[in-house]
């Protein structure tokens, strides 16, 4: 890999061998209220290297929260954090990333009229020359972003072209090379799919599995079961701000999944009263009952 020394702060964290197989990050019975709003309550979540923790969850069911609290931007009011085995209390997102701890928004938070190169090193510039005379390094930013770009698999034939002339995949896969660049362990993807169609949602998997694949442990936030199913190597179901399912990936199936996604339970609960309406076939619906998770209840007992 490339110098990474920056100009903008200072040298950027050098990738680090993760320690056999320690977690990363931890939540123990992580919660968030706002006043007399709870958020999140009991949550628990393990991210270890080189795996793909898929969080999934309907709006309003505490992903965004989630999110928030991992990254630094809000601090938890229940439960603990610990990054490395210790415990932590972000205050700004910059004390995140300190930590290797890099988040990629649905909105990616470029540039669209600069260069992939400039939205690449944006905020982290490279400089050169003696002070206070410094300036951009430009042929340096332009060869590592070529290189880090190549090493992703990513193939760009002009890094001058604007970001946004790029597709969604392609935006995505350039968020997520930058994030590895600069020295991320942990990598949060906030629903990179939900925008995209299948064949950009394919080459974002893609990536995603490479990310894995380099040892990073990678979280990724989504409201689609069959994309997480594609690349998951555990799965994290929210509901209402509650852990509702917790399992690797040996121990849920894509159907069963999807029912915790979908609110299988509920939809149970109500198909007796679906049965009296006339026209609408509940023969295909769930019964209670066939919903119970085997494995992965939460520590209060939910499945």
């Amino acid at each position: 890999m490339t110098d990474k020394t920056t100009g903008a702060h200072g040298s950027v964290r050098e990738d680090t061998a993760p320690d056999g197989d320690r977690p990363l990050i931890e939540l123990r019975s992580a919660g968030k209220s706002y006043g007399n709003i709870r958020a999140l309550h009991g949550v628990d979540l393990t991210v270890h290297p080189s795996k793909v923790t898929c969080v999934l969850g309907d709006n309003g069911a505490g992903k965004s929260t989630l999110i928030k609290i991992i990254s630094g931007l809000h601090q938890h009011t229940e439960g603990e954090f610990l990054v490395d085995g210790e415990p932590v209390r972000f205050s700004t997102p910059r004390e995140a990333l300190d930590k290797g701890i890099a988040t990629v928004y649905q909105d990616l938070a470029v540039v669209p009229l600069m260069p992939v190169w400039r939205n690449f090193f944006l905020g982290s510039e490279m400089t050169k020359g003696p002070w206070p005379v410094r300036r951009l390094d430009i042929d340096r930013m332009k060869r590592t972003a070529d290189e880090e770009l190549r090493n992703m698999g990513i193939v760009l034939d002009d890094l001058e072209q604007p970001i946004g002339t790029l597709s969604g995949g392609q935006r995505q896969c350039v968020a997520i090379a930058r994030a590895v660049y600069f020295g991320a362990r942990v990598l949060i993807l906030d629903e990179p799919t939900a925008a995209l169609g299948v064949k950009q949602s394919g080459v974002v998997l893609k990536y995603i599995a490479m990310a894995r694949d380099r040892g990073l442990g990678v979280i990724f936030i989504t409201h689609n079961p069959h994309h997480a199913y594609m690349v998951g190597d555990h799965f994290s179901v929210l509901r209402l701000g509650t852990m509702e399912l917790s399992a690797d990936r040996g121990e849920v199936g894509l159907e069963e999944l999807t029912n915790h996604m979908a609110g299988g339970a509920e939809l149970a609960a109500l198909k007796h009263e679906l049965a009296q309406v006339g026209g609408v076939d509940t023969e295909e619906l769930p019964e209670e009952g066939d919903l119970q998770a085997p494995v992965a209840a939460t520590p209060e007992g939910k499945s």
